[in-house]
């Protein structure tokens, strides 16, 4: 059977291919450290395993539920984003909940994207962005992000561009690699660009609560309900990486939009998750406080990491990675680099090439490690 030509448009997702590389390594007996994948070993919190537990006797426990979500989850969405990011939303037609927030990816650009459509695509950027748009036939169009510009898009250099054909962009703050933080003025200007060029803005915007003092949704703008949706996730803020529980926010008809697609796709997600979710988002601000203090000193371990390893890094970032540039002296590959470190030091890390060409020339460390591990993995650099 031949399949699809779309199917050829993409790749097997990188981690897909590299930790069954890894995988078989620790079946041959090599004890080896994971540094690149942003799943959390860390546990949700207690309230959230009890109410899973304590709902799967309810009524409607096993039943097929809603395509939006039960109210009481739309609530606590909006109870959450009102509390946390100063942004109101009606709970009943802007409030979409997902089954993590990747699907939301897909089914927004489902919703929005023709054959030969463009998209905006930072580079580097989470790489399903790419996949999804050329699974639909659409075109990216990549934006360099770099250092010099705090890797944000440099929108007058976006300005000279033929925009015409672009229906989508994609940004993602706090940002995944690098860490790096929008401000409230560019978000302001990516507005009033997005609004210029008729262009659907899309905030993938899971990591706002990692390491971060200052949580912002680019919802809070004035205006940005217009042109722009919001993803979020309880993956990394509430260590529910997979129970795949996200959610998509923005005006009622964007989000009636992405339904029409949703509402194809699955037949609604389990109640017990929904419930468990609900005393997720009701969490205090001591529930960030205590996961952060963790984070932090894993990241110190990781910055005396990257120094061993003579690479240079920014201390300036949110979210639960280190993104950091090899040394001058480097002559490898980032791929290659990090198969060095694979095969002599037992230790995994994420190249940045994978990310797009943007990403060559730097690695990326996941804090969801213990700091002994960090520690381990400190002392073979050291051997």
């Amino acid at each position: 059977m031949i399949p699809a030509k779309r199917i050829h448009t993409v790749e097997e997702y990188y981690f897909s291919r590299k930790l069954r590389e890894v995988r078989s390594l620790i079946a041959a007996g090599k004890p080896i450290v994971n540094l690149g994948i942003g799943s959390p070993d860390l546990q949700p919190p207690t309230v959230v395993v009890d109410a899973l537990e304590a709902s799967l006797h309810d009524d409607t426990a096993h039943k097929y539920q809603s395509y939006q979500g039960i109210p009481e989850l739309r609530n606590a969405i909006a109870s959450f984003y009102k509390n946390n990011y100063k942004v109101t939303l009606n709970a009943d037609t802007e409030v979409l909940p997902l089954m993590g927030s990747k699907e939301g990816i897909m089914h927004i650009s489902m919703a929005y994207l023709d054959e030969g459509d463009e998209v905006l695509i930072a580079n580097p950027s989470y790489p399903t962005y790419t996949s999804v748009t050329k699974l639909l036939g659409a075109i990216p169009i990549y934006y360099n992000l770099d250092a010099n510009n705090n890797w944000l898009p440099n929108l007058e250099e976006l300005e000279q561009q033929d925009l015409s054909k672009v229906k989508l962009m994609w940004v993602n703050y706090p940002h995944m690699p690098t860490g790096a933080k929008a401000t409230r003025t560019f978000f302001e200007k990516l507005i009033a660009f997005a609004k210029k060029h008729q262009i659907l803005i899309i905030n993938d915007n899971p990591y706002s609560f990692i390491l971060n003092d200052e949580p912002m949704s680019i919802l809070s703008i004035e205006g940005a309900k217009e042109v722009a949706l919001e993803l979020n996730s309880l993956s990394k803020s509430f260590n529910m990486a997979g129970w795949r529980t996200g959610m998509v926010m923005g005006k009622a008809t964007h989000i009636q939009h992405v339904l029409k697609v949703k509402s194809n796709m699955d037949s609604g997600m389990f109640y017990g998750i929904q419930k468990g979710a609900i005393k997720a988002l009701a969490s205090s601000k001591d529930w960030f406080t205590e996961l952060n203090k963790i984070y932090a000193k894993r990241r110190q371990l990781i910055w005396q990491l990257a120094t061993k390893l003579n690479c240079t890094f920014s201390t300036e970032t949110a979210g639960m990675f280190v993104w950091a540039k090899l040394p001058k002296e480097n002559t490898l590959s980032s791929e290659a680099f990090i198969d060095k470190l694979l095969y002599e030091k037992n230790v995994f890390i994420t190249p940045g090439s994978i990310f797009g060409t943007q990403g060559e020339g730097y690695i990326r460390f996941s804090l969801c490690v213990t700091e002994e591990k960090i520690k381990e993995v400190i002392n073979r650099i050291e051997a």
